[in-house]
């Protein structure tokens, strides 16, 4: 296998390419389908697709992370590599299958919005097919990135064609789930490739049920934080709310995928090089992202702080106004996810830390719901976001204190706090120019301009200043690329 891998280099930019690709698609389709459904008609795909997400982690567990980590560490061997395949899939098509039976009662017996509810199925039933936990521990990122595309291009086709009215909600629903069904059977045509199917024992299937569920209670919990809170919305103020969140929530997520691209890609790398012993490596790995995500973060974060009230109602129409609040106070989870990202990724699961994993996002889950109950009757959609920055804070403060004494991640993030006053001071100046010139398409793009431009060149004479490690990484790469141009 070690002739299809392609470098770290690569493997960022293929696997950003995926993240961005899912995540601009929203961009593309968000606006016309704000307009055309309304906040109302947004919330109730939102409320039906939180509960059917529900049944779909069951349905997979904690096999995403758990297979990606296990191919790693075999993948040079044919033989090993087969085996280990066949005994994870087979327990996850037999997870699958028992969710998607589960879901079809509940669409039977317990929902009111059947229609959409049957639709949402699909995004369980494609479980059974999801296999991308073994093409990103072959670091084969290429493939998925191909499927993405091809994917997200019919699905954004088939919304501008066919959704033209707030009674096309289930038309949006209906495209949406059997495009992630489609983009999952799709990756069983490049399986054959690389792995054989083997027959497994029973025994065989159930040795793998242990380390699968421990690092599905993480995800379980994470997905209370992520997810719960729409469910919680629909139930305690109004399907508006719940399209406001999403919306606001959508936005965040966009420039987000540039961060979890490193972690997807760093994951099986660090699997294998903690599976061969260079303890070097993995710390100046985890240096440097530290440092390069919090870099990432701050554009990030203080950019839509700077930019939310006027983004809002020009990206989603003026229904959506209150958008631009929620978006601010969710920008400030960006650090916090960024940081734990690294930990998780990098550290934790590579070293089977999985126990502080599993805490910490235990300790958010609990937090979320309470302070979710305590806020949302009140301050609504709002009251779910500051639950979102509790959680996404006590994720990360945990991991943090947890791995002190092995990884100094409070220093490598202090180590950077000018890029977070300039970060600051960019938001504060992009905030202003949106006061003054109200809300216009040319104000928003007078404001990313500014505000990009400011944090670019004042990052760049800092880290030019201080002689910075990414300053010389980033010299040291210009310098290759010219000398194997002029050969």
């Amino acid at each position: 296998m070690k002739e299809n891998r392609n470098g770290l280099k690569k493997n960022y930019a293929y696997n950003l390419l995926y993240r961005i690709v899912t995540l601009v698609t929203p961009l593309i389709t968000s606006p016309y389908i704000s307009r055309v459904i309304g906040a109302d008609g947004i919330g109730q795909y939102s409320y039906t697709y939180a509960i059917s997400h529900y049944f779909l982690i069951f349905a997979v567990l904690g096999v995403s992370d758990y297979g990606n980590r296990c191919i790693a560490k075999v993948r040079d061997s044919k033989e090993e590599r087969n085996k280990v395949f066949s005994e994870i899939v087979s327990l996850q098509i037999l997870l699958s299958v028992g969710m998607s039976i589960l879901y079809i009662i509940y669409c039977l017996v317990v929902t009111e919005n059947r229609r959409l509810a049957y639709m949402q199925g699909f995004n369980v039933l494609s479980a059974i097919f999801d296999v991308t936990w073994l093409l990103f521990g072959l670091e084969l990122f290429y493939v998925t990135t191909l499927r993405n595309v091809i994917v997200k291009i019919g699905t954004v086709l088939l919304i501008l064609l066919l959704v033209k009215s707030p009674n096309d909600v289930w038309k949006y629903t209906l495209i949406m789930s059997a495009g992630t069904l489609f983009s999952q059977a799709y990756l069983w045509f490049y399986v054959k490739k690389f792995v054989s199917f083997k027959r497994c024992s029973v025994k065989e299937i159930a040795c793998n049920i242990k380390p699968v569920l421990i690092l599905f209670v993480p995800v379980l919990a994470y997905s209370i934080y992520k997810v719960m809170d729409k469910i919680m919305l629909g139930n305690m103020s109004s399907y508006d709310q719940v399209g406001f969140y999403n919306n606001a929530e959508k936005i965040i997520n966009i420039p987000m995928g540039i961060i979890t691209a490193l972690g997807t890609v760093m994951l099986p790398r660090m699997s294998n090089i903690v599976a061969n012993g260079d303890k070097k490596r993995v710390d100046d790995y985890i240096r440097i992202s530290a440092k390069l995500v919090t870099l990432l973060s701050s554009a990030i974060a203080f950019g839509l702080m700077g930019v939310s009230s006027v983004l809002a109602p020009v990206f989603f129409g003026d229904e959506f106004i209150a958008c631009g609040d929620i978006m601010r106070l969710l920008s400030v989870t960006v650090f916090f996810i960024a940081w734990a990202n690294v930990i998780r990724t990098q550290y934790l699961i590579p070293n089977k830390r999985d126990s502080i994993y599993l805490t910490s996002t235990m300790v958010g889950a609990i937090l979320n719901l309470i302070i979710n109950w305590m806020l949302i009757p009140k301050y609504q959609a709002n009251g779910a976001a500051f639950g979102t920055i509790v959680a996404e804070f006590s994720v990360m403060l945990v991991q943090v204190i947890a791995v002190k004494n092995e990884l100094p991640m409070r220093k490598y993030i202090m180590s950077y706090s000018p890029i977070l006053v300039i970060g600051f001071i960019m938001a504060v100046l992009v905030d202003r120019i949106g006061v003054k010139l109200g809300v216009s398409i040319s104000t928003l793009a007078l404001q990313i301009l500014a505000g990009g431009f400011f944090f670019c060149i004042a990052t760049i004479a800092y880290l030019r200043i201080s002689n910075d490690e990414l300053w010389r990484l980033g010299i040291n790469s210009i310098s290759k690329r010219k000398k194997n141009s002029s050969r």
